[in-house]
Order: C-alpha cells, then structure tokens, then sequence
C-alpha cells in the first residue's frame, strides 16, 4: 500500500550563511561616507562570521534558555548568581573581542570609530538582542568612569578597555575584562528617577569618589552580573550617581540582594533584575546632586543604541522576508514578482534607505563632541531617532511575517523573536513620550538649537516640494510651543533630516520616495518600477 500523503515542495530555505554587511548597499555607502572606510575588511569578515548558521543557532539557543537566579549555596549560603546558557558566553566573547563595548573609548581611536563601532553593533543585532544590553552600558559607562572613577579604582580601567570577556567573580582589578550595568528605576517613579527613595550615606566625609552606605531598591537592576553598576541615590546634596561594585575591594560581595530575574516579553536570553540594597557601599561620582546629569551622559549612548538596535532588527526581518519572497512560488509566479509584494518590499527596503543614512549622520555627530554644531545634532536627533526608529519596528516586523504568511508566525522562524525584542528598545532608556518631551526641551533651550533645525532644513530648500512644505509647517508647529504636539514634532524632526540627507546622498527618484512616504499627509504613493528594482537590489547588495 502507498501510505504517502503529500510531498513537500515550495517551501523556501531559511536565510543561513549570508554576508550581513556586504549584502547592504546602504550600511556600506553609509560607513564610507562618515569616514570609517578603514573598517571595511573587519565589517566584511564580521558580516560573514555573523550570518552564518552557527551564529544564528548561538542566538536561538541563548534566547531558548534563559539565565537562571541561583539563590542559594549547596550549604545555604546565600550565593545571589545568575546562570547563563554557553551560547550566551560565546556570543559575549565575539562583542567583547570586536570591541563594541569600548571602540571609540580606546587612546588610539581612529576618526570615525563611533561610525565603525555603530556599523559592529547593527551586525551583532541582527542575531541576537540580549547581549547588546551589557555592552551599551558599558559603552555609555565608560566616559563617565573616565572622568570620574575613584582613585582606588584607577586599575579598572584597564580591563574596561581591553578585549576580553571575563565572566569570573572577583576584583575587577584582577580580571582581564569588565562589564558594566546601571540601576536608575524604582517601583514608584519609572522614569521619574527625582522620586527615587534609595538613600545613600557617607561613610567617612560628602564628596567626589567618598564611600557611603547605600539602602533601598531597584525596579529594573539591569544585567546583574555585571561587575559594577551605576545606580542613581539619594543625598543631603540631591540625587547623585554612584559607581557600586558587585565585588568590594577586600574580595567581600556588596550587599546587594537580587529578588529575582524579570519574565519579561522579550529580551529573553538577557537577566535584568529586581534588588535590594542592605548598606551596600557605593562611591560618588562626581558632586552630590549631579547625579542626573551624570546618567543623561551615559543614557545618551544607550538611548542611541536603542534605535541602532532596532533597525538592525528591522534590516533583519526584512532580509529574512525578501530572501523568502525570492524562493515562493504564488499564484504561477515568484512572490517577488506579484506587483503587490513588489511595492511591500520596496517600502521596507526604502525605510530602511533613510534610517541607515541618518542614524550613521548622527553617529558622526555624537563622536564630534568639540563642535557645538554638531553637539545639538547629537542632542536634537539622539531622542528624536529612539522615538521615531523604535516605534516604527514593531510593525515593521510585523510586516516582515505578514510576507511569510504563518510559517513566520511559528517560533521555528527568528520573525517571532525579532517580534518580541521590538518593544523593548521603545520603553528602556525613557519611553516615547519621555523622548518627545527631550527634544521638547531642546528645541526649547538649547543654545542655537532652532537656528541649527532651521539652517539643516535651508541648505536643501528647492529640491523636493513635498520637503519644503513640511519644513514650513514644522518651523510653524515648533513657534507655538505647544507640549501636546510633542510626538508629531519629534516624529518629523526626525523624517526631515533623513529626508535632508537622502537629498544630499540618494538618488533624486529615491529621495523623492523618501519624502512622498514620510511627509506627505495624503498617504504613500506607488513606487515606480524601476526605483523598485534599485531599492531590491540594494538591499541585496548588488552593484
């Protein structure tokens, strides 16, 4: 008897063993044009070490067994320890050893490092999330414990600095490599961190790099393993920032209690957790009372991050949907050849067009910290960028499975995870609302920070009439001062200036689908076919 029932045909192989960097046109055009072409042979072999299926398999499974609490001793000793799976320490040891927790901290730093260590970070993004939340901390912590780090510490920096992962409990001045974590939120204030009621005391004398005793709580504690942390208290001076050691220099662990590990959403291969502090011993940073100032510093960074995470996530579900749509046959032909899916795709790849070319802009702005120019680049479009990138992901990846129909709905395929991950770049680091009101207050007091919105939008007034009518009614909206209009100000902040650049940069056809998608009230308009074959074949690669 034939007991066969069907065979299996039509179904597209999953995108394994690709070149994540020399497969976008974009990425690469963006790297050379913010002078870190030097970067482009360590990029080239990253993105091939990066997509290949073992790199993918290491991010699956480190998401597929997430950390452990291990509360206790054998002998009832409290022990406060996070296990981890070994896919999430090799993945560690690649970030570690291609330096995008500390590239552009480094003494020899080339120019256009902070774009090199951006273009690392999209790579490493695009197969797993979790272990990028201990590198952008420590990358944002670094400057600040430059400035700033005790006398008695001054060993730390070396291995902040160097190369290598080192998941060992000990002194940080005995390890080959450090990791660094913040603590800022508690369970009453979120992202009103004033409201903080965590308490600290001096021990021997107030003031820059003096022990005091810590007590109170964290909400989100995040990557508790970490070797040290920055955690937010409150002074006789006002809240101040505060450098805490997982392990205290006599090789005694800090009184620092976790509660237990989040279940979150996503981020599932990363610990982020809930403590308590019982006298734990904490050094100031800088002067009592600056304590916001001090984390702004190292938020900027990671704010930053976040919107580099999330299109990289977004350059991946459409990557996993266009290698998809090459290999289905639909209704007698190739899905890349229905009309429909042609314009989905091309909207995506476009998107992604002018994300790559703002967001590597704005990495060279942030690396010119001397030029004040390019200082409220940095200030303006950091916030605006976490809004407007971060909150365009989620349906993005949606989009993304909608093109692989219910097999990218299944957990099999990477789209669910990527699904998952998304939201989390839009709350950590302040929410939407919080970003808004940031560039709010910018626009609103910053020295020149108008009269650089107003020059930027200038220098490509003529080329796109869709451009300078938007440019005209943003100038106008901005004048009334109005709080509500926060979300719609920030969201074209945002648009024009990648509208800006893809003037300068892109094509004309493709520039001008840029502004018709983004300013144009009336809704997007059909791509034409040819702008459709170049913005595939870009996102391909192809020359």
């Amino acid at each position: 008897m034939n007991w066969e029932t069907h065979r299996v045909f039509n179904q597209p192989k999953p995108l394994n063993n690709s070149n994540l960097f020399l497969s976008d046109t974009a990425l690469r055009e963006a790297v050379v044009r913010q002078r870190a072409g030097w970067d482009l042979d360590v990029l080239a072999s990253l993105g091939q070490q990066l997509g290949s299926a073992e790199s993918l398999e290491l991010g699956r499974l480190a998401n597929a067994n997430p950390p452990d609490l291990l509360r206790f001793e054998p002998s009832g000793e409290p022990l406060d320890d996070v296990r981890f799976h070994p896919a999430w320490h090799l993945l560690m040891q690649g970030l570690v050893a291609n330096r995008v927790h500390n590239l552009s901290w480094q003494e020899d730093a080339r120019i256009g490092s902070a774009v090199a260590r951006a273009a690392r970070f999209v790579l490493h993004a695009q197969v797993e999330a979790g272990t990028l939340c201990p590198i952008t901390m420590t990358y944002g912590a670094t400057p600040v414990l430059q400035q700033f780090l005790p006398a008695e510490f001054s060993a730390w920096l070396t291995p902040l600095l160097s190369d290598r992962y080192d998941a060992h409990l000990m002194p940080g001045d005995k390890k080959r490599g450090l990791l660094i974590g913040m603590g800022m939120t508690e369970k009453q204030g979120g992202s009103d961190v004033l409201s903080n009621t965590t308490t600290a005391t001096a021990i021997e004398g107030r003031g820059p790099g003096k022990a005091y005793r810590l007590v109170g709580h964290k909400w989100f504690f995040s990557v508790p393993q970490s070797d040290a942390h920055l955690v937010l208290a409150q002074t006789e001076g006002g809240l101040s920032c505060f450098f805490l050691p997982r392990v205290l220099p006599d090789g005694e662990r800090n009184a620092v209690r976790i509660q237990r590990l989040k279940d979150k959403l996503g981020n599932r291969s990363n610990a982020s957790g809930e403590v308590e502090f019982f006298n734990a011993i904490g050094w100031l940073l800088g002067d009592e009372g600056e304590g916001v100032r001090h984390i702004l510093k190292m938020g900027g960074h990671t704010r930053f991050d976040c919107a580099l995470g999330s299109h990289a996530m977004m350059r991946r579900a459409f990557s996993v949907a266009l290698y998809h749509a090459f290999q289905r046959q639909a209704f007698g032909k190739p899905l890349i050849e229905q009309p429909l899916m042609r314009q989905v795709l091309s909207r995506m790849a476009l998107r992604l067009e002018g994300q790559t070319a703002l967001l590597f802009r704005l990495a060279h702005a942030r690396a010119n910290t001397t030029d004040s120019q390019q200082q409220v680049i940095s200030r303006l479009l950091t916030p605006a960028a976490k809004f407007e990138v971060c909150r365009q992901g989620i349906p993005f990846v949606a989009e993304a499975m909608e093109v692989l129909g219910g097999i990218g709905y299944c957990e099999e395929n990477e789209l669910p995870r990527l699904y998952r991950e998304m939201p989390v770049n839009s709350i950590w680091e302040g929410s939407g609302n919080v970003m808004c009101l940031d560039v709010l207050r910018s626009l609103k007091k910053m020295p020149g920070a108008q009269e650089e919105v107003q020059q930027r939008l200038h220098q490509v007034r003529g080329q796109n009439r869709l451009f300078d009518k938007a440019a005209r009614q943003f100038m106008q909206c901005l004048k009334r001062g109005n709080e509500a209009y926060g979300r719609t100000l920030a969201s074209q902040l945002f648009n024009l200036y990648a509208a800006a650049e893809m003037l300068e940069v892109s094509s004309p056809p493709m520039a001008d689908a840029w502004c018709r998608m983004t300013l144009d009230p009336r809704g997007e308009s059909l791509i034409d076919e040819r702008l459709c074959q170049q913005l595939l074949d870009r996102a391909m690669g192809a020359q």
